[in-house]
């Protein structure tokens, strides 16, 4: 969440020697770009048919990958927009205003598919617009607080990004054909939009941090209610308070591993002092989570069928030493923290821990009441979760060559949107 963005920042001056921003299309972006349509025919495929024709989900197996990967990992790993906003804005913690921007956008677009991955398992999608309307609200439903809370957290994220894109085009809006009488018109409204954000953004960002809070911890809620249908080392009244615990500890390395494969992708120097200054908070985020998980397992007398509890018991002991253990160990050697590569890699494990914890509770460790029922996704279930991945990929790439989202690539490139037509053609 970018107070950043509303911020007096000068706009990088465009020098002589200012070379022209990366392209586009490489050959790994044509790679996404093909999975990315793959994934887009198959979503086409399973809304004109259904999800009978799609899926492999049954009455007995109401959810699959797309609510385990697309929502619960999908929210779970967007939580480095708020974890941010929160250093940077609340703690004031100004040296690291550079990582907003960018987990902004990573989060921004991860609710967005978050959203179109609930559309997308929903029978009859047609209908989600009716969680708008205060006559079919229930506020003793679960899913309603989650819908509620996604909903409006994605649209605080849009409106916190507007200032990057009044950054970019105020006085350069260039419209074309016919379109151009309304220039001055949208640069006004531009002009107009940046200067009541700036006033009133604060606000945005309390509201973001709270709604991101309620709808991490409502997911754990809604696996409190299967019951006995949820293993005991997952089953546990407090799983609201460590769905939220997770969202803060994969929060930082999340912007971490992001911001290293963005500034690889771009051929920019990176961000390692930054970021390894961050990763010094990881291991009290990680390490809280960690206690809690603990102290709730010998609470709860779990911890004694470890022993005995065969497949889920090597599910259990791979989340805590592969997700959380060996990050923390790594996290919190200077010496490991002060290399990128031992950075990503401590990174990356705690991104695909908190990933194996929602695919353990939401498919892994959820048995239905029908003993015989199975689930395996199907072709096109893996398609559509791919294709959104990989949407993602394009989308970050794409607003981050043409807006003020990384600042090495602000800094460092010619200050033009790379798409735009030398005179006029785009906004």
């Amino acid at each position: 969440m970018s107070l950043v963005a509303t911020l007096p920042i000068a706009a990088p001056h465009t020098h002589a020697h200012a070379h022209a921003r990366p392209r586009y299309f490489t050959p790994g972006v044509w790679i996404v770009t093909a999975v990315a349509a793959a994934g887009g025919a198959a979503w086409l495929w399973r809304m004109v048919l259904g999800l009978g024709a799609s899926t492999h989900l049954t009455d007995s197996r109401p959810w699959g990958i797309w609510i385990g990967i697309d929502v619960a990992t999908g929210v779970a790993l967007a939580a480095g927009g708020f974890t941010t906003a929160f250093l940077a804005h609340i703690l004031h913690r100004e040296k690291y205003h550079p990582l907003v921007r960018p987990a902004l956008l990573t989060a921004m677009l991860g609710y967005t598919f978050v959203a179109l991955g609930v559309m997308t398992d929903l029978g009859r999608f047609w209908a989600m617009w009716h969680v708008m309307l205060p006559t079919m609200w229930q506020p003793n439903s679960v899913l309603f607080e989650v819908a509620i809370c996604v909903m409006t957290y994605l649209t605080v994220l849009y409106i916190e990004f507007i200032p990057a894109a009044c950054e970019r085009f105020i006085g350069r809006v260039s419209l074309p054909w016919k379109f151009a009488r309304l220039n001055g018109l949208v640069d006004l409204a531009l002009r107009i939009a940046d200067r009541t954000l700036g006033r009133v953004m604060t606000v945005f960002i309390i509201a973001g941090i709270l709604l991101s809070c309620m709808h991490q911890s409502s997911l754990g809620t809604l696996m409190v209610i299967a019951g006995d249908k949820l293993h005991p080392f997952w089953q546990t009244p407090i799983l609201p308070l460590l769905f939220l615990l997770s969202a803060f500890a994969v929060g930082y390395p999340m912007v971490i591993f992001e911001s290293i494969i963005a500034h690889r992708s771009f051929r920019l120097p990176g961000e390692r002092p930054l970021l390894s200054q961050l990763a010094r908070f990881i291991p009290f985020t990680l390490g809280l989570y960690a206690l809690v998980k603990i102290a709730d397992l010998v609470a709860r007398g779990a911890i004694a069928g470890l022993p005995t509890g065969g497949f889920y018991s090597v599910l259990l002991a791979a989340e805590m030493v592969a997700g959380v253990m060996i990050p923390i160990c790594i996290f919190a050697s200077p010496g490991l923290r002060s290399r990128t590569g031992w950075l990503f890699t401590a990174a990356a494990l705690v991104v695909c821990g908190v990933a194996f914890n929602r695919l353990i509770v939401f498919l892994f460790a959820y048995s239905p009441r029908d003993p015989a029922a199975t689930y395996f996704p199907s072709l096109s279930e893996f398609a559509v979760t791919a294709g959104f991945i990989a949407m993602t990929v394009l989308l970050y790439r794409l607003i981050a060559i043409n807006l003020p989202v990384i600042e090495q690539l602000e800094h460092g490139h010619a200050d033009r949107p790379v798409l735009a037509p030398a005179s006029g053609g785009a906004v």
